[in-house]
């Protein structure tokens, strides 16, 4: 169970005033990381101007993108506006590419409203420029439970690419083990199967992921405040495979940083940007705790632990809006 918890951020317009004094970058600003040549941009993504001072002459190889679907800077638009948003990121994405690249784009799709806004998305990106790919699903471990319908328990990757980009087939390798034998082939004048031929005792991932846990707060990479986390494991499974070390990755929209975390432990450099002050703020801080203590999250505090325990307002307000204790690691000293 979390001890001291941080409640969803992008819907709770009180504590992100009382968050944003702590933020390190306000909009327009942009962090540069002197260690690993990371960076970290306050910046509306469909702004060109932005995201070309962002990148600052550089390409990228692989872009991973994980839009808020239908909702910018926490308004819901329509699903047209929606389209109409997603055009001008998508563009600076691939004016941002290399001419041999990838892109890939987490998106969700309303069941209940024509599977939108994903069925629109895939015929805008029809124009846009990339060719598509594949089309991944990953299977999360819990769904959300019904009577009247399938429990939805996938989550939609789209696979898209520019030119001719590299693809390190061998460097991704599930933890699945074979243990079905089939597909006999004639090598050699001998019948042989699938497993005798491998060169590994792994199945390599298809476009169904089924080994990849969904986060939650139970795990060490869970960031208390961020919403629909992508896994750690997913994000490094993309960047080995469409990537090499040293590298630029880029991602539009940073939410928990994950993008960046990945690229740390795989010795690529990621620009990654978000228009929330906080969301940056907890990219770097995410990163300096992965540097400082090898942890990739914060599965019993949240990364304003040390600002909310000084803070008597922060505390106030979640002690009375979320009842969350933060008062007892002070014993009563406040």
């Amino acid at each position: 169970m979390e001890k001291y918890p941080l409640p969803r951020v992008d819907t709770d317009a009180e504590l992100r005033k009382l968050l944003i004094k702590y933020c390190r970058l306000t909009k327009g600003e942009i962090w540069r990381d002197p260690i690993s040549e990371h960076r970290i941009a306050c910046i509306d993504s469909t702004d060109p101007k932005a995201v070309k001072e962002l990148m600052n002459g550089t390409e990228s190889v692989l872009a991973i993108h994980d839009p808020p679907y239908n909702f910018i800077a926490f308004d819901e638009l329509k699903e047209e506006q929606f389209i109409s948003w997603s055009e001008k990121w998508i563009k600076n994405s691939f004016n941002s590419l290399a001419l041999n690249s990838s892109i890939y784009i987490w998106l969700g799709a309303d069941y209940k409203n024509h599977f939108q806004p994903f069925a629109s998305f895939i015929q805008m990106m029809k124009n846009s420029g990339f060719e598509s790919r594949n089309y991944i699903t990953l299977r999360n471990q819990r769904g959300y439970g019904t009577t009247q319908n399938w429990m939805a328990i996938r989550q939609e990757l789209l696979y898209y690419t520019k030119g001719a980009p590299v693809f390190n087939v061998e460097t991704v390798y599930t933890d699945i083990p074979k243990i079905l034998k089939g597909y006999y082939k004639e090598v050699g004048g001998e019948i042989t199967e699938n497993t005798e031929r491998s060169r590994s005792e792994f199945i390599r991932p298809g476009n169904v992921w089924v080994d990849v846990q969904q986060v939650f707060y139970r795990m060490e990479e869970n960031v208390n405040g961020c919403f629909a986390q992508k896994p750690l494991k997913a994000i490094e499974r993309i960047v080995n495979a469409s990537s090499n070390e040293n590298d630029i990755i880029i991602d539009f929209f940073a939410h928990s940083g994950t993008t960046l975390i990945s690229c740390e432990k795989l010795k690529r450099k990621c620009f990654t940007a978000d228009i929330d002050p906080i969301f940056c703020e907890i990219s770097i801080r995410r990163l300096e705790r992965f540097r400082n203590t090898g942890k990739t999250g914060w599965q019993n505090s949240n990364p304003f632990y040390e600002e909310i325990i000084q803070d008597n307002e922060i505390k106030e307000y979640l002690a009375v809006k979320h009842k969350i204790n933060y008062w007892k690691e002070n014993d009563g000293s406040d």
